[in-house]
C-alpha cells in the first residue's frame, strides 16, 4: 500500500512549503522532511533569510509529530541550509550558497559518471563526450 500526502504548510509569513509524506519508502519522515526542505533552498523557492514554518505550525500540517520535525531542522541546521534562533524561528541561512554548490556539483558529479559509464560501454569516445558536454555547458543547439 503507497500512501503520498502532499502537505502544503503557509505560515504567518505568507510562504507556502509543500512536503510530500511517503509511507512507501524505507526514508524516515524526518529525513523526507529535511531532504525536500534542502531541495527548494537549492532550487531557489526558498531564498536566504526566507523562514521556515515553526516545528508545530509544519508537524501539525504534516501530521506528524514536533520531534520528527525537530529532527529534519536539526538535520537542515547541521548541514548549514537554515539558522535556528530561540524565539525567533528558523530561516534559510546565508552562509548555505557553498553548501548548494557542494550540492550541485555532487549531482553533476552523478551524472557525469553516468555519462562516463555510457561511453565506456557503447564506445563512445572521451573526446566526443567532452565535445557534448562544452555544447551542453554553453547552450548551444
Amino acid at each position: 500500500m503507497c500512501i503520498s500526502n502532499i502537505h502544503t504548510t503557509k505560515h504567518k509569513e505568507g510562504i507556502a512549503i509543500d512536503i510530500i509524506i511517503s509511507s512507501n519508502t524505507s526514508k524516515p519522515i524526518y529525513d523526507q522532511i529535511a531532504t525536500q526542505i534542502k531541495a527548494m533552498i537549492m532550487n531557489g523557492e526558498l531564498q536566504t533569510g526566507a523562514p521556515l514554518p515553526s516545528m508545530r505550525e509544519l508537524a501539525k500540517s504534516t501530521h506528524v509529530s514536533v520531534i520528527t520535525v525537530k529532527t529534519a531542522y536539526e538535520n537542515l541546521q547541521r548541514d548549514g541550509f537554515i539558522e535556528t534562533t530561540v524565539g525567533r524561528g528558523s530561516f534559510v541561512s546565508a552562509q548555505n550558497k557553498d553548501f548548494v554548490q557542494e550540492e550541485q556539483q555532487k549531482r553533476a558529479e552523478e551524472f557525469l559518471q553516468q555519462a562516463a559509464e555510457i561511453g565506456r560501454t557503447y564506445d563512445i569516445s572521451l573526446d566526443t563526450l567532452i565535445e557534448m558536454l562544452k555544447i551542453f555547458y554553453k547552450g548551444e543547439d
